[in-house]
């Protein structure tokens, strides 16, 4: 976009006629109905994440956007990733700059994004799925999807009654916030991580800092909370997630591994939605698919952008020479290894703000591409 110039801020130094505008560009674009995209989500990220800073887009002393971010070295990426689910830059529809204009107006050496909203002309295109209440809230959305999957949903009415039967009857709660409580859906979370053998976002301390801030919050305008399940006496499945207006993203979940067979995060889900409707809540972001059960709940989807765009020089000619080599041996699984080693790598360097950290999770990461390496080696 021609004419377009940047101004980098701390986002403490933005004033409250840029936050009205910054309100009013959300009100005025669709795409940004998530809560990641609220001021109040921005102010309270960066008071914990390290190297936290906006990026004030301007044109003719105009100012036309917004795009919070940080910093790791040279590297950028949008503010608290990993655990920011969506992002890109605040602007009127007519008036949102692509990518590769922002990467190239931000001068780091690449700009690492996960689910890019707005325009791009490179990139991986991923779907996120969501449920849209109708206007009769949680009872009609039940009955059509009940209708449509009537053997999974029985299922989950029948390990229902089995729960109760073995442990008590179930109870639900949300708009949780207690802090004892989200230290044990960290620690489940944690041993997750141990056993998938993903790396641990959460040992590095700030984004649990996150969490806890956001929990904090609880404002009308955005707030982090928990649900939880009991049956009888015993916590079965946690969950917590993100809400703003009538949005609802399910952010973190776990459940005792050892009551997998009655499905207790599903069933913690479909109370969660039910209370949530009651209180206005209209939109379930569910996240990326991959887990199966999301598309028996899912009726919605959007299209983000996961992409590196990197400084012209030798490390892009490197990477896309790498990846030719792979894809030689068949297929496109030099692309897909390489997608798979830049999301773990992309989670470690914004966790891990000591290079001792990083480079301890970076020989893992390349202990795992050396597997799937082989693996892919081998089945060809």
């Amino acid at each position: 976009m021609p004419g377009l110039k940047l101004e980098i801020v701390k986002p403490d130094s933005l004033s409250m006629g840029d936050l009205d505008l910054w309100r009013a560009m959300i009100a005025a674009n669709p795409e940004l109905t998530s809560p990641y995209f609220q001021p109040e989500f921005t102010r309270i990220a960066a008071g914990v994440c390290p190297g936290a800073a906006v990026a004030v887009l301007h044109r003719g002393g105009e100012t036309v956007g917004f795009f919070p971010h940080q910093r790791r070295g040279g590297a950028i990426q949008p503010l608290a990733a990993p655990m920011n689910d969506y992002h890109g830059v605040i602007a009127r529809p007519d008036a949102m700059p692509d990518l590769e204009t922002v990467a190239g107006l931000l001068g780091g050496a690449r700009l690492s994004v996960n689910a890019w909203v707005g325009p791009t002309r490179t990139g991986l295109a991923r779907d996120t799925m969501m449920t849209v209440l109708p206007d009769g809230g949680f009872d009609p959305w039940y009955a059509e999807r009940r209708a449509s999957f009537g053997k999974y949903f029985k299922d989950k009415e029948r390990a229902r009654r089995s729960m109760e039967t073995e442990l008590g009857p179930i109870r639900v709660e949300r708009g949780l916030r207690d802090p004892a409580l989200l230290d044990h859906l960290i620690a489940l979370k944690r041993d997750q991580y141990r056993r998938t053998a993903r790396h641990d976002i959460f040992a590095c301390g700030w984004t649990v800092d996150l969490l806890q801030a956001l929990m904090r919050s609880g404002s009308e305008a955005l707030g982090g909370s928990m649900a939880a399940l009991w049956a009888g006496e015993r916590l079965c499945a946690i969950e917590y997630s993100l809400t703003g207006g009538d949005q609802c993203h399910f952010w973190f979940p776990a459940y005792e591994p050892g009551l997998a067979r009655c499905s207790p995060g599903i069933l913690l889900t479909l109370d969660t939605m039910q209370q949530g409707a009651t209180v206005g809540l209209r939109t379930f972001d569910f996240g990326f698919g991959g887990e199966g059960y999301k598309k028996y709940f899912c009726n919605a989807r959007r299209t983000v952008h996961e992409a590196v765009v990197l400084k012209p020089g030798l490390g892009a000619s490197f990477s896309q020479a790498a990846v030719a080599v792979l894809n030689a041996g068949g297929g496109d699984r030099g692309e897909q290894l390489r997608t798979s080693v830049r999301r773990r790598w992309n989670a470690i360097e914004a966790c891990e703000t000591r290079p001792v950290d990083r480079l301890r999770g970076a020989v893992s990461a390349a202990r795992a591409a050396a597997g799937k390496a082989g693996r892919a080696m081998a089945d060809n």
